[in-house]
């Protein structure tokens, strides 16, 4: 049985989520104590509890510590099913990391699956928007060697969520590796403005302005999809993602969410600039990118290598557990300004 100390490295659910979707990829028996130790609020809250409950269906687990607060889990995993599986938060926490948490899972399922995903949120705080993960980490994936695509049919926001996504998976005889170590020129900068209700004040169109305005004055020009959406009437909200493409095959992503009482110009502002930030340190994959990849990178055969901005905390807690769980071997160091991470062949 592997254990892990939860409190390890970040201490948070990142910890959690990719124990949990390696021990059901390689079959082995997983024990996680200490869980969600660094944070405020220790222990499994409902999206962590949702993500642990839908990484067991998929693989018919054996759970023991499942329910809310547990500090403790254990795991039993059996075979990876296909088909059709459902998943339901019942809160705005976040449905893109319970698609991260299974989505390495599906991966090794037999044949297809389909996850639908609802009552949750889809673009909140503390994150990636479900939109960062269908225009910068799922191309970023197909590349790989996986073929997963979403289908967002309600967008959800804080406090109440009632978002509704699909994720369908074919299997993946084998991982490809990812040798992404040149910038290259800089080819487009694209995004997707997204507000839910807001149209009569023209929230997506004054995000995508403020970011277009932004980003002109660093010299660059963003051609950024305006999507009035009414999907959800439940609750209002609104988010922005940014993703810059080389002609190298690099994908930068920002985002930012609307919250009540933060100017829409105020979202636009954040995404473009924490694109710029990107753009204008020439990594080949965003800092949010960098850790989001391990898993994939520790499972492929064959050496991966890519450049980000900085060796961030979840890197670090991402590649100490592909390392335990998989004997995998990853070295990082300073290359210029930029933090090279490479998982040896």
């Amino acid at each position: 049985m592997i254990e892990v100390d939860g409190s390890e490295k970040s201490g948070s659910g990142t910890i959690l989520r990719m124990s949990v979707a390696l021990s059901a990829v390689i079959g082995q028996p997983l024990h996680i104590y200490n869980i969600r130790q660094n944070r405020p609020d220790p222990g499994l809250k409902p999206q962590h509890l949702e993500a642990v409950l839908t990484a067991a269906r998929l693989c018919d687990a054996e759970l023991k510590g499942a329910e809310l607060k547990s500090r403790e889990l254990w795991f039993k995993p059996k075979r990876v099913k296909s088909g059709r599986i459902e998943a339901e938060i019942g809160t705005a926490g976040s449905i893109p990391m319970l698609l991260m948490t299974v989505l390495p899972i599906c991966a090794y399922a037999e044949q297809g699956v389909q996850l639908h995903v609802s009552r949750g949120g889809t673009d909140v705080s503390h994150s990636p928007t479900i939109n960062y993960l269908r225009f910068v980490f799922l191309p970023m994936l197909e590349r790989m060697g996986l073929d997963a695509h979403l289908t967002v049919h309600r967008f959800g926001y804080y406090p109440k969520g009632m978002g509704e996504v699909t994720l369908t998976v074919e299997p993946c005889e084998s991982l490809r590796p990812l040798l992404l170590q040149n910038f290259g020129r800089l080819k487009t900068v694209r995004g997707i403005s997204v507000c839910t209700f807001l149209a009569d004040r023209r929230v997506a169109e004054r995000q995508a302005d403020a970011a277009r305005e932004y980003l002109n004055g660093k010299n660059l020009v963003a051609d950024i999809e305006i999507v009035n959406d009414t999907s959800n009437p439940v609750q209002k909200g609104s988010s922005l993602v940014l993703w810059a493409e080389t002609d190298s095959g690099v994908i930068l992503g920002a985002d930012a969410i609307g919250e009540l009482r933060k100017p829409s110009e105020s979202v636009g502002e954040e995404a473009a600039s924490k694109l710029y930030e990107e753009v204008s340190a020439k990594p080949t994959v965003d800092l949010h990118l960098a850790d989001m990849l391990i898993p994939y990178a520790a499972l492929a055969g064959g050496k991966s290598a890519y450049l980000t901005r900085m060796l961030s905390e979840h890197l670090e807690s991402n590649i100490w557990l592909a390392e335990k769980m998989l004997g995998a071997r990853f070295i990082t160091q300073k290359i210029g300004a930029l933090c090279g991470v490479e998982k040896a062949s």
